[in-house]
């Protein structure tokens, strides 16, 4: 069982708010994202969560136990950092069993779990190795074989593949998917990209300045966003915001998602210059400087040519478009609204 749930959890360091009153459910055996810009509060709401960093009020709860004032050791989580934290003498066999060793663990029990990690992440030729002697992307999955042997209540990851190149990365990222549905344990993940958070989560905390914004499904938060921050943070690239006024749309901002903008070289409802085109291959991004919107985002799937300074018009796919009133809430109730 792992469980968690936080009631009204707040976070001050002196006068300085930086988590301010967080309600959170995760459910047994849910992989959970925390995700946010630099300087949300989702670092910290992690190290309140495995005991590294004091909760100034409220209450953090495994499995229905109230842990304020339990330390770290006595919770039942394991965490694994952005930095490796291993052992630079220690072989990967002693680095992965050190926690349960240090914990009492026989050596049976020890050997037993340290086999069974080393299986799921492939490292059974490495046992024997220093880290020194490793890759990155190896030592990231020691440090992930180490938070497994101790078979904890809670998997906490802070970050754990920024180290790593980018194809390591979506490597990493679909091996860590993978032991989620092997172990069906709770996994509670920060990031900052939000492309992790869509391809990992059951279910993505967006945070903004120690305050959820919206918690969802991926696709939920994609197609359903409850403000212009989600709608802004969630999606690669980035939702485009206009003026609804000189469209005739109703509300104060119209959101538009890049695939959801159409590019004609003859005529639409927005002239505009391409500036930049990304050609990607499975899709083409097209960047358009407008005079009253600034710097739109097209995004079509396939190759297409485009050339810099050339004159084009953009239209928004009206049924695709949200609304947001002036203090960037979604409105809803708008005939034209997604």
């Amino acid at each position: 069982m792992g469980a968690l749930t936080l009631r009204a959890v707040t976070k001050s360091f002196g006068k300085t708010d930086v988590i301010k009153g967080v309600d959170l459910d995760v459910m047994d055996g849910e992989f959970c994202v925390f995700v946010g810009p630099s300087g949300c509060g989702k670092s910290t709401l992690l190290r309140m969560i495995a005991g590294l960093e004091d909760v100034t009020s409220g209450d953090v709860q495994i499995d229905g136990a109230r842990v304020n004032l339990t330390p770290p050791s006595k919770r039942e989580i394991a965490m694994v950092f952005q930095s490796y934290a291993l052992y630079p003498h220690l072989t990967v066999r002693d680095n992965m069993g050190l926690g349960l060793k240090q914990a009492g663990a026989d050596a049976g029990t020890l050997r037993e779990r340290v086999e069974v990690a080393s299986k799921m992440l492939s490292l059974d030729a490495l046992l024997d190795r220093r880290p020194a002697e490793l890759s990155g992307g190896q030592r990231q999955r020691v440090a992930i074989g180490r938070a497994i042997v101790r078979t904890p209540k809670l998997f906490l990851f802070d970050e754990p593949l920024s180290n790593l190149d980018a194809a390591l990365r979506v490597h990493t990222r679909i091996e860590i998917a993978r032991l989620h549905r092997e172990l069906a344990a709770t996994m509670i993940y920060v990031t900052h990209d939000q492309v992790e958070a869509m391809t990992l989560a059951d279910r993505i905390v967006v945070l903004n300045a120690g305050r959820i914004e919206q918690v969802g499904a991926p696709m939920e938060l994609y197609n359903d966003p409850a403000n212009v921050f989600v709608a802004g943070f969630i999606g690669s690239p980035q939702m485009n915001f206009l003026e609804a006024a000189p469209l005739g749309a109703p509300g104060k901002t119209l959101g538009v998602r890049p695939e959801h903008l159409a590019i004609d070289r003859e005529a639409g409802e927005i002239p505009g210059t391409i500036s930049h085109v990304e050609h990607l291959g499975g899709e083409t991004n097209v960047y358009v400087r407008t005079e009253h919107h600034g710097l739109l985002t097209v995004r079509r799937f396939g190759e297409h040519q485009y050339k810099v300074d050339e004159a084009v018009h953009v239209t928004p796919e009206a049924a695709r478009a949200f609304h947001f009133d002036a203090a960037g809430v979604r409105m809803r109730d708008t005939a034209a609204a997604a």
